[in-house]
């Protein structure tokens, strides 16, 4: 069965020798690392990566800068494990950036800074510091206009981009496979409705079904999977549909209609496992078109909504700094959007070749 042919000698032989599909493996494995584990590997472990400090806004990349901790006045219970997982650690103190400092009794003395060369005076007791008040960060990528880390924000986002790409993967094969094998398998009168439905949806541009879908169901993380996921499965369907018109007429689905099973178990049991093959590879540039549109979606301020951090949006709050002092702030991410749709391209013309379906597509 194609499905596991993959894992087959021959087939992860082939894959392996290809080195670009390999590169692309690995970065999508360090992505889907850095997707679970994010709030563990940036700086900004609070949810969103949400960390405000104006003073900081702009900085460059390299910027470091000390601060002074002070108590928040409403304590939060500490995270656990899961807490930190999924929704990240809230600070249980504010983050005041100083130039210098100095203990007098029960009281620390701060210069704040506020602009370069500009401090203001302030103090605190010691009981409202926590245990270790100064800590000094280094901000790899800078910060933005908000004085948010880049670098956390680019790492949380990374959730947020795979997730897009594999809940639209999810309901693009589901839809698809369903009215393709239908179609294929049936012919007649059932594969003129579907395929008139699936030129329906073929003949309206993606960009605007995906807006009408995401104005129905409103703007949010989930609306963005959700109306992705309804406009790729086109592609699906009528590949499916091809191959199920091909294999239908094999031997072995002969041999199972003479046996008496049902329809549903020839198609799910017979033919499905036997072009996955195919699937798989389209499935994969699904998935790195499904980044890119939904970059495209929160750039244009209809996909994930902030504070939540997605590529797309770090893009269009920064993209002002690409002419004049710190374009970092808004090629970061675009970087990231690059590499991680090459890595999928990547991948899945690997996958293509190692499983021979060349010319099938």
């Amino acid at each position: 069965m194609q499905l596991f042919a993959i894992f087959h000698q021959p087939a992860w032989k082939r894959l392996k020798k290809n080195k670009g599909a390999m590169a692309g493996l690995w970065v999508i494995l360090l992505s889907v690392f850095v997707a679970v584990f994010c709030y563990f590997l940036a700086e900004d472990a609070s949810p969103n990566a949400n960390r405000i400090i104006l003073e900081i806004g702009g900085a460059r990349p390299g910027f470091k800068q000390s601060f002074l901790k002070i108590k928040k006045e409403q304590q939060q219970p500490p995270a656990g494990f899961l807490q930190q997982l999924v929704t990240g650690r809230p600070d249980q103190s504010d983050y005041i950036p100083i130039v210098a400092y100095r203990y007098v009794g029960d009281s620390v003395f701060i210069d704040k800074y506020i602009d370069e060369g500009v401090t203001e005076k302030m103090a605190f007791a010691k009981i409202q510091l926590p245990a270790k008040p100064i800590v000094t960060k280094t901000f790899w990528l800078g910060t933005d206009t908000y004085g948010r880390d880049i670098l956390s924000r680019l790492i949380v986002g990374t959730r947020v981009s795979l997730s897009v790409g594999m809940i639209t993967v999810l309901i693009s094969i589901s839809i698809g496979l369903i009215l393709g094998s239908l179609a294929g398998f049936y012919r007649g009168r059932v594969d003129e409705v579907i395929m008139w439905f699936i030129n329906v949806i073929w003949s309206i541009p993606t960009l605007l079904l995906v807006f009408a879908i995401t104005l129905a169901l409103g703007k949010g993380f989930w609306q963005v999977f959700i109306a992705v996921g309804l406009t790729m499965w086109v592609n699906v369907a009528r590949l499916v549909r091809g191959q199920a018109l091909a294999v239908r007429e094999l031997e072995y689905i002969e041999a199972a209609r003479a046996l008496g099973f049902k329809n549903a178990r020839i198609i799910a049991r017979h033919i499905w496992p036997n072009i996955m093959g195919p699937v798989l590879v389209i499935a994969a540039a699904n998935f790195a078109s499904a980044i890119v549109i939904e970059a495209g979606l929160s750039f244009l301020g209809v996909g994930v909504q902030p504070p939540q951090p997605s590529w797309g949006l770090m893009i269009k709050e920064n993209y002002n700094f690409i002419i004049t002092q710190n374009p970092m702030l808004a090629l970061a991410p675009g970087f990231a959007i690059m590499i991680l749709v090459l890595a999928f391209n990547l991948f899945g013309n690997g996958l293509r070749d190692a499983l021979n379906v060349k010319g099938r597509l």
